[in-house]
């Protein structure tokens, strides 16, 4: 539908109001974190979500609505939810390659936009080539439609400030050698980090080939090959194969030399082996599914724990590690799968140093 219909269908889904009160939130997006100009092209798409779980069209809807009052150029899509092993539809996909240089996309997903093997291995390698500059909020297809105020809260923050946050705690991380992890649950690990650079989600996405997720708030590393040691236990959000899920009982991970070695806990438990078990089946490369692929650090302040690891784990307060692939960002581990586990209030020591946030 385009953009006319699309308002239209918001109005008898009753969603308007909710996306219309949200403006000014999607415009600070707009202007703070992308720095979108008049003359730039804009690409607006998404999907419209499930019954009762309409939160990726609110979020497409604020962003179609801040753009309008802002007087910006747009185009408009939106599609069916996809899941795994779907394409993406060929209207979405042309107007990705017959995009202009240097133009801006905005995407908000219940799942997946779906494979785009035509713009080549990566969309971030296709949007670095370009010049592009992109915003993505996906996999709020987990979230109930009322949960829409979690993706506002955590988006409408001080951007500056959490650049500057982020930038401080990368270069500590860019020349550490060593991470410890601790917490009351029992988290007791150790990530050798020697020669890895951190990356950071921060929002700042105004340079040409730019961008990340929306909400922001975290910094990230790949830990070394083999360079994770000790118990892990989960107690915040867990990301399954197929859903995320606030831990109702901790989920205990042993690791030796980066690898999973058991997984222990209750039904939560059973449902993320059973998840690495369906990717090892499937996997190229097996090797890589019971790797630990990322240690990362939230910072955002107005992030909260939900059904949702895009968003628990740039909550302030949390770390998190990932289970499986990090080559895109500066690891070794190639694998179909990328799972984040969220845990609480951990003590993290930098080369012995306590971090303090």
């Amino acid at each position: 539908m385009d953009s006319q219909q699309f308002i239209e269908w918001l109005k008898q889904e009753s969603l308007f109001d909710a996306a219309e009160k949200q403006i000014p939130v999607f415009q600070k997006v707009l202007s703070d974190s992308l720095k979108v100009r008049s003359m730039e092209e804009l690409v607006i798409l998404g999907d419209t979500g499930y019954p009762q779980r309409r939160v990726s069209p609110l979020v497409l809807g604020s962003y179609l609505l801040a753009a309008k009052r802002m007087g910006l150029r747009y185009k408009f899509f939106t599609q069916e939810p996809k899941e795994r092993g779907e394409e993406a539809d060929d209207e979405l996909v042309d107007a990705l390659l017959n995009l202009p240089d240097q133009s801006v996309i905005l995407w908000a997903l219940s799942g997946r936009i779906g494979s785009m093997d035509v713009l080549g291995q990566s969309f971030r390698k296709f949007v670095k080539k370009h010049r592009h500059r992109f915003a993505s909020t996906p996999s709020l297809g987990f979230l109930q439609t009322k949960q829409y105020s979690s993706i506002v809260q955590a988006a409408n923050v001080d951007y500056m400030k959490l650049r500057e946050d982020a930038l401080r705690l990368k270069e500590r991380l860019d020349v550490a050698s060593e991470v410890r992890v601790t917490t009351e649950r029992g988290t007791d690990f150790i990530v050798d980090v020697r020669l890895k650079k951190a990356l950071t989600n921060d929002g700042a996405f105004s340079e040409p080939g730019s961008g990340g997720n929306i909400p922001c708030g975290e910094v990230y590393l790949p830990p070394r090959k083999k360079g994770v040691n000790g118990k892990i236990v989960i107690d915040g959000c867990a990301r399954m194969l197929q859903k995320s899920v606030l831990v109702k009982e901790p989920i205990t991970l042993t690791v030796k030399e980066g690898e999973i070695l058991s997984i222990e806990g209750g039904q939560e438990a059973k449902e993320l082996e059973q998840s690495l078990q369906w990717a090892e089946q499937h996997a190229k490369y097996p090797w890589g599914v019971r790797r630990i692929g990322e240690l990362g650090i939230g910072l955002n302040p107005y992030a909260k724990l939900v059904e949702s690891t895009l968003i628990s784990e740039k909550m302030l307060g949390t770390a998190h590690i990932a289970i499986g692939s990090n080559y895109w960002f500066g690891g070794t581990i190639y694998a179909i799968i990328h799972l984040d586990q969220v845990f609480m209030k951990p003590k993290i020591s930098i080369d012995g140093e306590r971090l303090v946030l």
